[in-house]
């Protein structure tokens, strides 16, 4: 028996979110003079099979928040070449799982993690592509480092051959007029050109979901996250 995202109708539904989705990303850094925002669908709590139909329309990249969950997906997924964020907080007690099976992390937010990672981090799969977590809007109910303590670890990441660091990721304060947001995301630009000033390799500014990622990418986003406009609520 077909599961609703196996239904024809829910499969070609999401189809056309996704080229909508595709055409406003595209339409959003036209505006911004630039061409280089990627896409990143959030599948957390969502089936494999969203994924794989997300996938048949060209998707590669994909973010989760938990790492027994995306684990279970990868599995059930091989073969189909995709790219797998982790997205949500990194426990210590992951970090192996996410060294090995992961291809990018974007929420490490503390030293001791690097070490971690770049000891498990398998040789023949390349450096693992790290993204620093910055807790922009100092939310305690939020992960992410102080701006304050970016600069002395992205010098950790860079000092490790295992990992390379990629640039930023934010989750702003979800204030509820969208200009509002506008400052946190230029906050996180500023700091992110600072980062790249320091080390050129940089090239990913991660902000940006559903309901503002043109803002986001009109304030410098090179990535965005994507769930419920592309997989409909949890």
């Amino acid at each position: 028996m077909n599961t609703p995202s196996d239904h024809p109708r829910a499969i070609d539904a999401a189809a056309a979110d996704y080229r909508a989705i595709l055409a406003r990303i595209e339409a959003a850094g036209r505006a911004a003079g630039r061409h280089d925002t990627r896409l990143l669908a959030v599948s957390k709590t969502k089936p494999a099979a969203a994924v794989r139909a997300l996938a048949s329309q060209g998707q590669r990249a994909f973010g989760e928040n938990y790492v027994q969950e995306a684990l279970a997906k990868q599995a059930e997924l091989a073969g189909l070449d995709l790219e797998w964020h982790l997205i949500g907080p990194l426990q210590s007690n992951k970090c192996r799982e996410v060294a090995q099976h992961f291809d990018w992390l974007q929420s490490l937010d503390r030293a001791k993690l690097v070490t971690m990672l770049a000891r498990e981090r398998p040789p023949e799969r390349g450096p693992l592509n790290v993204l620093i977590q910055v807790n922009i809007d100092d939310e305690a109910s939020k992960a992410g480092c102080a701006p304050a303590a970016v600069a002395a670890l992205a010098d950790l990441v860079v000092a490790e051959p295992a990992l390379r660091l990629r640039g930023l990721m934010a989750i702003p304060q979800p204030l509820a007029e969208l200009e509002q947001r506008r400052v946190a995301f230029e906050r996180m630009r500023r700091l992110f050109e600072a980062v790249r000033a320091r080390h050129p390799g940089v090239d990913t500014l991660s902000m940006g979901m559903s309901d503002d990622f043109e803002l986001a990418i009109a304030s410098g986003a090179t990535m965005v996250r994507i769930g419920t406009a592309l997989f409909g609520a949890r």
